[in-house]
């Protein structure tokens, strides 16, 4: 999806803006303990973009500056950052994430999302996280559902509202970037936006 290979400083400013909105949307979800991240709005953003390695590298900074200053638990889940820069920015060139494919698209991205999640926060938190969606877990695993389950069953679906969330909102945000716009954040270009 990139048509300039240098890592530009309009490249540098999209990636350090993803890393920005990742860090606002998750230290916002925490502390209201919402249900879905918010975590992930920046790395689909750059994904979509500039491809899957600057939404990698996005998400993986990311959590890496979540867990060093307010979540510890974002370090661990640096792999789901991965997965979804990855997804997102593949995914972001085909139809999938357009029109009316977008909410199959979304679940599309979350699925191994969702796999991943739930492994992390099963085997290695025994289901209790930092986030909102450990209430859910809780309250499965308490009606008498397997641990692993109750975490995979509430990860697919709170990934699915997640995603979803950062896919609108991504999608929203690139149809007001005129084509120029998305042209010089992708090629590089010379001069300010």
């Amino acid at each position: 999806m990139t048509t300039g290979k240098k890592f530009t400083t309009i490249k540098q400013c999209m990636v350090a803006l993803g890393i920005v909105l990742n860090i606002l949307g998750a230290f916002l979800a925490l502390n209201l303990r919402l249900p879905i991240y918010l975590d992930s709005i920046g790395t689909v953003l750059t994904g979509a973009l500039l491809g899957p390695v600057y939404g990698v590298a996005t998400g993986v900074l990311g959590s890496l500056i979540s867990g060093i200053t307010f979540d510890i638990y974002s370090l661990y889940y640096a792999p789901v950052q991965i997965l979804t820069g990855l997804m997102a920015g593949l995914l972001f060139q085909t139809k999938w994430l357009k029109g009316r494919w977008l909410p199959l698209g979304s679940f599309v991205l979350s699925l191994p999302t969702s796999m991943a999640s739930a492994a992390i926060t099963a085997v290695i938190f025994g289901g209790i996280t930092s986030s909102g969606s450990s209430y859910l877990v809780i309250l499965m695993n308490n009606l008498g559902m397997n641990l692993t389950l109750s975490c995979f069953i509430v990860q697919v679906l709170t990934d699915y509202g997640d995603k979803l969330v950062a896919v609108l909102l991504v999608t929203a945000a690139l149809k007001v970037l005129t084509p120029e716009m998305k042209g010089r954040i992708r090629g590089g270009g010379h001069g300010a936006l």
